[in-house]
């Protein structure tokens, strides 16, 4: 079928063949198929969706536009997660090496920033000399010797997936749940997974503001996932606040050393890791139950020996060997700090969360074009979590800005973003609720 007949096809309503989605994703990729094409297609299937089987298909097509990493060789299950993106997550940071430490393997491929939400990859980038991007030598080597990688996408894993979301990026096309769906599956399944453990954010710092749309998105990926014969489930998690007391980039590593060495674990962060971890033992089968899983994550983070874990593979992919001891030594500091004072006293009872990440993006900490360079120094930390009592004066927030101008800016945004009340709110919940596939 000629690529224009397919658009046609899609644009009135009509299922797509496995074959022939096949056939327009190999276009994609080889590069027969116009960008103007790639759009049309994109836009039609946005406003028709797709039912399970074509998601199913456009997902496999995708993952073998490039090449499949095989792990048959690691004495070990093979297993990953992905979170759809939030303010202050940097769980990847400490999960990865907490189930590594557990016995499974975590080859853990990561994104950059979208719009207010930070990048993993990003964040392993404010490490001195660490390789984010290796080649795939380097990677199997990293993740044999210390049972976890995390890099970014390489050029070679469903290479389809980068051309179909440059081009959703600037055509209005990314909320899509089957394009969205397609693209987080087909580098997870290229990567060679066993099984997998989605974090589906869902408030007002997530993609997914409302929760039905959340529980769309969830169901999409945990069913799309297990028609393509990977093991899968998924955790519901709440962004109507920051997750970690820091967002940025150096800012979230530090955060993370801290957490993993115990110098300081923010309440809802570790909820949510932990969590996260006990997900991803049961599905690779080497617990036997949720609450057996959170113990031995629980446990293993305790013992250091995840701290141990995090601080080989920093070394193994170029980073320095004395990193988790001095993370000061490396990290890149602002030049000027500010503190955020609260102008009212009573409780924090909200926050506007996509704000803050946004305050992130303003200081040079994200990005508002794909070619921007990140300043990995700034960021903002000490944030008051809803539910702090605050008085007049007291610090809701500390900025970490290149300059007074950039702070103050900041600064107003992140105290626009605080709201305080007379009375403490309840405390919402950090998991909200767990996704398996139907039947």
């Amino acid at each position: 079928m000629l690529p224009q007949e397919l658009i046609r096809h899609k644009r009135d309503g009509h299922r797509l063949a496995p074959h022939e989605i096949a056939a327009f994703i190999d276009g994609v990729t080889s590069g027969t198929v116009t960008d103007g094409q790639v759009a049309a297609f994109a836009m039609a299937v946005f406003f028709n969706g797709m039912n399970r089987d074509e998601a199913v298909a456009m997902t496999l097509a995708m993952r073998d536009s490039g090449d499949v990493l095989d792990w048959s060789d690691l004495p070990g299950p093979v297993t990953d997660k992905h979170s759809t993106g939030g303010v202050g997550d940097n769980v990847s940071l400490m999960l990865a090496p907490i189930v590594a430490a557990c016995g499974a393997y975590v080859p853990m491929i990561s994104g950059r920033g979208l719009g207010h939400t930070g990048g993993t990859l990003d964040k392993m980038d404010a490490i001195p000399g660490y390789i984010s991007q290796p080649d795939i030598a380097l990677f199997r080597k990293a993740v044999l010797q210390t049972g976890c990688a995390i890099i970014g996408q390489t050029a070679d894993l469903a290479p389809a997936d980068r051309r179909l979301y440059a081009i959703r990026d600037v055509t209005g096309t990314v909320e899509s749940v089957p394009l969205i769906t397609a693209s987080i599956l087909s580098k997870k399944l290229a990567a060679g997974l066993q099984s997998l453990v989605l974090d589906v954010k869902v408030g007002n710092g997530a993609f997914m503001e409302k929760s039905r749309d959340a529980t769309a998105l969830a169901n999409s990926l945990v069913e799309v996932a297990s028609g393509a014969g990977l093991k899968v489930s998924a955790l519901i998690t709440g962004m109507n606040e920051p997750l970690a007391s820091a967002a940025g980039n150096a800012v979230e590593v530090r955060n993370a050393v801290d957490f993993l060495t115990g110098r300081l674990r923010d309440r809802r962060l570790e909820e949510v890791t932990l969590a996260l971890a006990a997900e991803m033992l049961q599905s690779a089968g080497l617990v036997s139950s949720n609450q057996d899983g959170m113990r031995r994550a629980t446990e293993t983070l305790a013992s250091g020996r995840a701290a141990a874990t995090f601080a080989r593979m920093v070394t193994v992919l170029g980073g320095p060997i004395d990193f988790i001891e001095k993370p000061e030594k490396y990290l890149s500091e602002a030049e000027t700090e500010i503190a955020v004072k609260a102008t009212s006293e009573g409780f924090v009872t909200g926050i506007a969360t996509r704000d803050i990440g946004l305050a992130v993006v303003g200081l040079g900490g994200g990005r508002t074009r794909p070619d921007d360079k990140i300043d990995s120094s700034v960021g903002i930390t000490r944030l008051l979590p809803i539910g702090a009592e605050v008085h007049v004066g007291d610090a809701l927030a500390l900025i970490h800005a290149r300059s007074p101008s950039d702070a103050e800016t900041a600064a107003a945004t992140v105290l626009s973003a605080y709201a305080i009340g007379a009375s403490k709110p309840a405390a919402d919940k950090s998991v909200i609720r767990r996704i398996l596939p139907r039947g």
